[in-house]
């Protein structure tokens, strides 16, 4: 997952994604031209690495192979919090989910985290891939069964272990 608060760590973290991964390019707050200059990058780095690039919401994105939380073509993803949301993004047609938070994050201060156990019940069954997401690392991620992998901003920085 992209952000702003990222700046340079974003170029980092992309560098330090395992071939196939793949990221979901946010950045909301930034101006719309900035916005593309930026993506671009990214669909640039991403195409080399082989890397999937997924934009969010419904603003044109050149390059992308699918869509978050939006409309359009390709691999289509959503965030879910809940288990009416999962399987309400599943009949829409997400391919894929991403679980969240899991756990605490500062991408969300103080919004209530699912744990393990509630992030697992959401999962379960839904007949598509399940990321978690939400105060993850590979360490949490151990804590984790029935998701196919892990997502997150913070843990791909400069200052992640």
């Amino acid at each position: 997952m992209t952000d702003e608060r990222q700046g340079d760590d974003l170029w980092r973290a992309l560098a330090r994604l395992p071939r196939g991964s793949g990221v979901v390019f946010r950045h909301y707050a930034t101006p719309a031209s900035e916005r593309r200059r930026v993506f671009a990058r990214v669909v640039r780095i991403a195409g080399v690495r082989r890397l999937v690039v997924v934009r969010a919401g419904d603003w044109c994105g050149l390059g992308a192979d699918g869509v978050h939380n939006g409309r359009g073509r390709g691999l289509r993803t959503a965030s879910v919090h809940s288990r009416a949301e999962a399987v309400e993004a599943v009949r829409r047609g997400a391919e894929l989910v991403f679980v969240s938070p899991v756990f605490a994050t500062r991408s969300h201060p103080g919004a209530t985290a699912l744990s393990a156990r509630g992030a697992q019940d959401i999962a379960r069954g839904l007949r598509v891939v399940a990321i978690a997401l939400g105060g993850m690392n590979a360490k949490n991620f151990r804590r984790l069964a029935g998701f196919y992998g892990w997502a997150a901003i913070d843990a791909w920085g400069s200052d992640a272990k």
